[in-house]
């Protein structure tokens, strides 16, 4: 098998096992109302779960950044994928809720072990021109896998509520095989040991989480990193009371939501594996992911002004295209500007968007309880900010390089 053949292979079973991981993220929203009764759990109960998820995600995310970097993609890889499925296991057979919030940390865990692995795996076997149409076919994996989990999660609760985890648990340690013995190392072992032989300063930047936090703001990506951190903390803030929004505010039912954001998410997942590579190299990074930013922050403050179906639909679906193309453009950035140190800027990459998805349901959830309209101002307005940062240093490095467009 050629090289070209066997790097499109590992990069197809490297979004199976995105997918597979998204996809039983998503299994829990069907059946989690039936959780809470026969469990006797509270809705805050349920809010402290998903922040478990993402705060363990955040914790260990930098650390499996570096470790893909010294002990390779694959190993990393694997490992995420056996502890995602023994977190899906322990899901399904919990009967306390020291037992769910010992699974969601668990599978927190898994997902910080391979998002870093599996972006800088596909930044090592992909070339300059062709990064950006690999990160989109990664976060098309995402997206799909969100579309897909609640749907399969509802199917299968019909034959137990405890059934779809038990399933996703298989399908993981199926994949994790299916790794183990197929997907080849993108890193050879002089790469690992350079990795090993780093000067001090790195390794001590490597330490801990809140030094590598602290440290990256002398780092060029850091822009970017602030970034990442803006449209996690707005998107979970979009997402975490939509329904609450449209039901309270319109009287939309659960069949209407649903086509909403299932139709949004198809659609952004098309336009990630078909025309996101072309789009970043035709306009650059730095313009797709600023434009984004304006119009994601100028759709959702038109949202509490629009009142009928169609025009909720509309706004909606510009705002999650926006979003979709965004978070691949930003990966595909800091993907560049990682050169050597793809695994650690990965994790730095998942820690940020972690945090973003602890802060941001937290204070969505606060301002929602004070007014509707309150949660969704705020997040236009982050936005806007993160809009014109982005602008403003698009044109700092232009001034500094005496060049064209950044890109």
């Amino acid at each position: 098998m050629s090289l070209l053949l066997r790097n499109r292979a590992a990069l197809l079973l490297l979004m199976f096992n995105l997918f597979l991981v998204f996809t039983g993220i998503g299994l829990v929203i069907p059946v989690m109302p039936k959780f809470m009764a026969e469990l006797e759990i509270s809705g805050s109960i349920v809010g402290l779960l998903v922040a478990a998820f993402s705060l363990t995600q955040l914790l260990f995310s930098p650390l499996a950044g570096r470790l893909s970097d010294s002990l390779g993609r694959k190993p990393i890889i694997v490992l995420g994928m056996i502890a995602f499925a023994l977190s899906e296991w322990l899901f399904g057979a919990a009967q306390s809720t020291f037992v769910l919030f010992a699974s969601r940390m668990l599978g927190g865990v898994g997902a910080a072990l391979i998002m870093p692995a599996v972006m800088a795996y596909t930044a090592d076997v992909t070339s300059s021109a062709e990064r950006a149409k690999g990160m989109g076919f990664m976060n098309a994996a995402i997206t799909t896998g969100f579309i897909i989990g609640p749907g399969i999660g509802g199917y299968l609760a019909e034959f137990g509520i405890r059934v779809p985890f038990y399933a996703a648990a298989v399908a993981g340690a199926v994949a994790a095989t299916i790794t183990a013995f197929i997907l080849p190392e993108s890193l050879s072992a002089d790469q690992r040991a350079s990795s090993n032989a780093m000067p001090q300063r790195k390794r001590e930047k490597n330490q801990n989480l809140l030094t590598q936090l602290i440290r990256s703001y002398s780092e060029p990506y850091f822009p970017s990193l602030v970034i990442v951190f803006v449209m996690s903390f707005g998107l979970a803030n979009y997402e975490t009371i939509y329904s609450l929004f449209v039901d309270h505010k319109f009287g939309f039912t659960p069949k209407d939501i649903a086509f909403i954001i299932t139709f949004g998410s198809i659609a952004g997942a098309v336009v990630q594996v078909t025309v996101f590579g072309w789009l970043l190299n035709r306009f650059g990074e730095r313009r797709v992911i600023s434009t984004c930013l304006l119009m994601a922050s100028l759709f959702v403050f038109l949202t509490l002004f629009v009142s009928s179906f169609w025009m909720i639909f509309a706004v909606t679906f510009i705002v999650f295209l926006s979003i979709d193309i965004l978070r691949p453009a930003v990966s595909t950035q800091m993907s560049i500007m990682a050169e050597d140190q793809q695994g650690y800027v990965a994790g730095l990459n998942s820690a940020f968007t972690s945090l973003g998805n602890i802060i941001g349901p937290v204070v969505a959830g606060v301002l929602l309880d004070v007014n509707l309209n309150y949660p969704y101002t705020l997040a236009a307005l982050i936005l806007l900010i993160s809009f014109v940062l982005s602008s403003r240093s698009g044109r700092r490095k232009t001034k500094l390089s005496g060049s064209g467009p950044t890109r």
